[in-house]
């Protein structure tokens, strides 16, 4: 019966249904450029806002001639991970035959992937990109479908009383009698009696019914607290949740089962409110179970909003948020090695635009699509040239990449940290490829991870994005020259 609560729930709310994101903050979907031997599938992946629900794929191939892909929805740990489904077949384009279109159910929340089987000229090759999935929200039923639904419902229980009438006084008089006036009014009596039993079953139901909405809510997606803490430069985030229970305190998390990403199990934005003047990409370690620490640099006093990304062990990532006010005596101290800053020009004081002059003299490019539209997959490419105006000539990789962007909404309602294959945390994209998430001891994998590859690093790298929504977006571009990590700013006006 529960399953079936939760079935027809489904059914009746989805048309209702919308929400934050789980692994980024209102940006949902999945980007991603991954390698299937010697096929490059460009992956757009929207996940349902409700589970069980539809997950709608898209794949455009390079490389290598693909003539099928086909498609499988796996968890991505676990014993049920050994044991997939029958794969699906994407459909190709007849108008371009390097696009792939496909759907897949996913039933249950959590982590998952989809396993991509690409067959074609260059033979058989197979890939898995993760997908996490999870309930955001429910809204209440529209009004209009509550109203045509209690009106028919109104009418089901008329005619349940009155085929109870009909039965009790009709049911055993011969053809073409009439009924006496005793048996109609048993009919009467039997009506009355069938509406207040109908009335009953309608007041369990709702009851029934509430109880399963109430379990329904319980599985939303709500992403672990965080809790800033300074003391001096010394910054503690305490990751915890509240216990659903009556008393409802607040718990530390454990950190022991955060696997880390690019080599640190923490990846903080810090950009300053309310005009994005400033933004510190900071490496939080952890000191203790649920605390993670980190010393914070020279930065400019003020309110500032901390997006903070994690990925559990089960390659489900998330992104925490908090507020935290920066005093005016913070005391100075070096920025680390690894970590990065920029102090761009406020959003009020007008629009940054295709290039970026950084304090070193270099200078980054966006090569800016003509036309910014929301829900639309773009590789974004951004160049590092020098002071002579040449490609810079001393790339190194930033964290085991060629760059990270973070993709920030002005009205702070969308935030999401992409790497040059897209959006996926590498744990979770080792995991769903069947290696092994320990970070410090990865080499290349799809070209993720550059730490250990002898391949010269270009000054040119394209970030797999769609914008969620319409509206003003600030973007921070991370690439590495030397021992210098230079933070390009630029804005978008989303259509």
């Amino acid at each position: 019966m529960k399953g079936l609560g939760r079935l027809l729930l489904f059914v009746f709310v989805a048309l209702g249904l919308a929400g934050p994101a789980h692994a980024h903050i209102g940006s949902k979907d999945v980007f991603e450029q991954v390698s299937a031997g010697p096929y490059k599938l460009f992956v757009t992946i929207r996940t349902p806002n409700v589970i069980p629900g539809v997950a709608t794929i898209e794949v455009r191939t390079s490389g290598a001639a693909a003539s099928s892909i086909r498609i499988t929805p796996i968890p991505l740990t676990g014993e049920a991970s050994k044991h997939p489904p029958t794969s699906d077949p994407m459909q190709r384009s007849a108008v371009d035959p390097a696009f792939f279109t496909g759907s897949l159910w996913l039933m249950a929340q959590g982590s998952w992937q989809v396993r991509f089987e690409v067959d074609g000229a260059a033979g058989a090759a197979t890939v898995s990109v993760p997908v996490p999935a999870v309930p955001l929200s429910i809204l209440p039923m529209q009004q209009p479908l509550g109203i045509v639904l209690g009106v028919l419902g109104f009418i089901l229980c008329l005619g349940m009383a009155g085929i109870v009438a009909a039965a009790v006084r009709e049911s055993r008089l011969k053809p073409g009698l009439e009924a006496s006036p005793s048996r109609r009014r048993r009919a009467l009596i039997a009506s009355g009696v069938a509406l207040v039993v109908v009335g009953l079953m309608v007041y369990a139901g709702d009851k029934w019914w509430k109880v399963e909405a109430a379990g329904y809510a319980a599985d939303i997606y709500r992403p672990l607290d965080l809790r800033p803490m300074l003391s001096g430069n010394t910054l503690d985030l305490k990751v915890g949740s509240y216990d659903p229970g009556p008393l409802h305190k607040w718990k530390a998390r454990s950190g022991d089962d955060l696997l880390p990403d690019h080599g640190h199990l923490m990846h903080l934005y810090a950009i300053r409110q309310p005009g994005m003047d400033a933004v510190f990409h900071l490496h939080p370690a952890l000191a203790s179970a649920g605390d993670l620490r980190t010393v914070l640099p020279s930065m400019p006093p003020g309110t500032y909003k901390l997006y903070a990304d994690i990925v559990h062990a089960n390659g489900f990532p998330e992104t925490l948020s908090a507020d935290l006010t920066v005093p005016a005596n913070l005391a100075p101290a070096p920025l680390a090695p690894e970590d990065a800053s920029a102090a761009p020009p406020a959003i009020s004081q007008g629009e940054l635009g295709t290039a970026y002059k950084l304090p070193d003299g270099y200078t980054m490019v966006w090569d800016r699509p003509s036309d910014l539209t929301a829900n639309t997959a773009y590789a974004l490419r951004f160049r590092l040239v020098d002071p002579a105006g040449k490609p810079a000539a001393d790339m190194q990789p930033y964290l085991g990449m060629a760059g990270h962007a973070a993709f920030v909404k002005t009205d702070w309602t969308t935030f999401a940290h992409t790497h040059p294959d897209g959006s996926a945390a590498m744990p979770a994209v080792m995991l769903a490829n069947g290696g092994a998430p320990d970070m410090a001891d990865m080499g290349p994998m799809s070209g993720m991870d550059m730490s250990g590859s002898t391949e010269k690093i270009l000054p040119t790298v394209d970030f797999p994005y769609g914008f969620p929504s319409a509206g003003r977006y600030r973007v921070f571009i991370q690439m590495r020259h030397g021992n210098t990590v230079d933070t390009g700013v630029f804005d978008a006006e989303v259509r």
